[in-house]
């Protein structure tokens, strides 16, 4: 059998076709940007804020689900790492506890949001509590948007690719996808989307099925993995896995889906395209969670946050290496250019002065800067993917998700003052907890059920003192 190395030279491992099936690949990516281009100048000429948001309402199911699926995995070097190193835990806190989130969205939240007409998160938060909710609405839109742990994972592919620095690859990157992000509007990221979809499931079905022809199936896996690969919750405690959980819950104010929902063609495109999606998302996951666990058996030396694809490079015979790493690359733009464009529209759009809204320099100048802050940060965190995830998303399900489900949830809904004194008194009680020490019970207790706690007790208090006719703003 093959001897596998845990540390190669990746270029060195790629033979005569893999590149041209590469390059090929990522050509027709760029090709399909720029046909989204030309189909909006046909479409539209006048590009408004509604076209270039939204393609103007026009996604259709095929569409809304190759953009949908493809945005959820640029994070990939992340959930493969944790797979390495926890087995199936991965499949169930990026797995499992998201498709819950997903399902709730398409049963409660699309027929809520849809009659609002709304073109972003913030918008129709705005429309739902006040415009000043709306401007704080579009801070968290912000930084839950910025794509720090995508550039980290385009900087990773790069320097493995290149030899550059992490610095340096990342910086590339972000570059290459902010000039066609900024440019083409929703419809260019849903074209290169769709391309994408293809490539990147493909690639990660093809290393889980060469995995058991080479080396067989479960047997092999139990019999060279920790019995813990095996537990759903690894090496943590319950508490711990069902952080996850809540950062899951988080889906129910993820502008991504917000978006793709107010641009589906109607409310029913929406609801079957996620439930659609849902059954994509699973089998992706089934793949990525075992592949990253057979890299384990086979490489347990390797650097978990890459060893997937150090293995599943000398797992692949020549001309499928060049598609996997195209696969890869896929999974990473599709999710990075989404979540680029969206930060740069929610400066663009809901930041910035409403006279100013459908000037053309601004979604480019918002995108932009939105790149060199995600690059920022990105060094900040030193490149650790799982500290954004979790940093970022405690946030966003602490202070933010709750208010929101809640104004859907019950008829009486809090004043424009009322929700910005809830979503900060969560910000400061998320912030205090973080920061401060804390000892035995108290000790194992995740800032995120802090700021939950205390972001539904505001919240229910401005509601009891409406209902006994009060009125505390």
């Amino acid at each position: 059998m093959k001897d596998f190395s845990p540390n190669i030279n990746l270029t060195g491992q790629l033979g005569s076709l893999d590149w041209p099936v590469f390059f090929i690949i990522l050509g027709i990516t760029y090709i399909s940007v720029f046909y989204g281009l030309s189909k909006k100048n046909t479409d539209q000429k006048d590009a408004t804020a509604l076209d270039h948001l939204i393609m103007g309402r026009k996604l259709t199911l095929p569409m809304f689900v190759a953009t949908l699926v493809a945005t959820w995995y640029g994070g990939i070097f992340g959930v493969t790492k944790i797979a390495f190193n926890q087995g199936i835990y991965n499949f169930i806190t990026q797995g499992i506890f998201w498709y819950v989130a997903y399902l709730l969205f398409a049963f409660f939240m699309v027929d809520k949001i849809a009659p609002y007409k709304a073109v972003t998160l913030p918008n129709l938060i705005e429309k739902m509590f006040g415009k000043k909710s709306g401007i704080l609405g579009a801070f968290f839109n912000f930084f839950n948007v910025l794509p720090i742990s995508y550039a980290i994972s385009i900087g990773l592919f790069i320097g493995l690719l290149t030899g550059y620095s992490f610095e340096l690859s990342m910086a590339i990157g972000l570059v290459l996808v902010a000039s066609y992000s900024s440019f083409g509007g929703l419809r260019s990221v849903v074209f290169s989307d769709l391309i994408q979809f293809f490539v990147m499931c493909s690639g990660v079905a093809l290393v889980l099925i060469l995995s058991i022809s080479n080396f067989g199936g479960i047997d092999f896996l139990k019999s060279n993995l920790p019995e813990t690969h095996f537990s759903i919750t690894g090496t943590n405690s319950i508490a711990t896995t069902f952080i996850w959980g809540m950062i899951a819950l988080s889906t129910l104010v993820d502008p991504n889906f917000y978006q793709r929902c107010f641009a589906a063609k109607s409310p029913k495109v929406a609801k079957k395209g996620i439930l659609i999606s849902t059954l994509i998302w699973a089998t992706f996951d089934i793949c990525t969670t075992f592949g990253a666990m057979y890299a384990r058996a086979v490489i347990p030396e390797a650097e978990a946050k890459t060893a997937y694809l150090t293995y599943a490079i000398q797992l692949l015979p020549e001309g499928l290496r060049g598609f996997f790493l195209a696969a890869i690359l896929a999974t990473i733009l599709s999710t990075l250019d989404s979540y680029l464009f969206l930060s740069g529209a929610t400066v663009s759009y809901d930041l910035a002065p409403k006279r100013l809204r459908n000037k053309k320099y601004l979604p480019i100048l918002g995108t932009l800067g939105s790149a060199v802050f995600a690059y920022i940060l990105a060094i900040y965190f030193k490149g650790d993917i799982k500290t954004v995830w979790k940093t970022l998303g405690s946030y966003s399900a602490a202070c933010l998700l709750l208010p929101v489900l809640l104004g859907h949830i019950l008829k009486t809904r809090i004043s424009d003052a009322q929700f910005i004194t809830t979503c900060l008194t969560g910000v400061v009680s998320t912030t205090w907890w973080r920061n401060t020490t804390h000892e035995g019970f108290f000790s194992n207790v995740d800032e995120i059920y802090i700021g939950s706690l205390t972001t539904m007790l505001i919240y229910l208090f401005f509601i009891f003192k409406q209902q006994t006719g009060k009125s505390y703003d």
